[in-house]
């Protein structure tokens, strides 16, 4: 449930009923925070697409970074709903307890310095993003990181900011059952 009205998907027709199986079959199952967006097929589409291109696309980050720069930002948002779905699909690429916490804790210290690099920038950039100077691409370039990565890592960042305000600003809810089960 969410503080606006959604459509469920047994009552989806038209453009929203070919979105949610899509969805199904691409995903597993239907989240709440694109169940939200039912009201506006078109922009969910939208969202999706951008979605599938950042998270899932080839690019110089993997799988496992995209997860946990979407944990931080999330963290960093205080949005719950999108650090449990972020943090459920990063554990099954990190499965060091410890690592995940302090991810979700946003203590990256004892994290390798190329994860705590793009992280802390993606921290940065979500707090304070008028303070982002050129030095911290730098700083990211020596460990190892190439333009392309930063954009991506810039990319990833923004699009989680926009999520969480979505769930943050809607009232987007979460179950366990909800969180787990979907497609990697």
């Amino acid at each position: 449930m969410a503080w606006i009205d959604e459509i469920e998907e047994a009552d989806a027709t038209g453009e929203l009923g070919q979105i949610y199986a899509g969805l199904v079959e691409q995903r597993g199952k239907l989240s709440n925070i694109m169940k939200v967006q039912s009201l506006n097929p078109g922009a969910m589409q939208k969202h999706l697409d951008l979605y599938m291109q950042l998270m899932f696309a080839k690019s110089g980050l993997s799988r496992a970074d995209r997860e946990a720069i979407a944990v931080a930002v999330s963290a960093a948002n205080n949005c719950a709903y999108c650090v449990s779905h972020h943090a459920e699909a990063l554990q099954r690429y990190e499965k060091d307890k410890s690592v995940l916490r302090e991810i979700r804790n946003l203590h990256f210290i004892e994290l390798p310095e190329r994860l705590a690099r793009m992280l802390s920038y993606a921290v940065k950039l979500t707090r304070e993003p008028a303070r982002i100077r050129e030095e911290e691409l730098d700083l990211l370039r020596e460990a190892g990181l190439s333009d392309s990565d930063i954009l991506d890592i810039n990319l990833v960042t923004a699009y989680f900011n926009f999520v969480n305000r979505i769930a943050l600003g809607l009232g987007v809810t979460f179950s366990a059952e909800e969180t787990a089960g979907y497609k990697a």
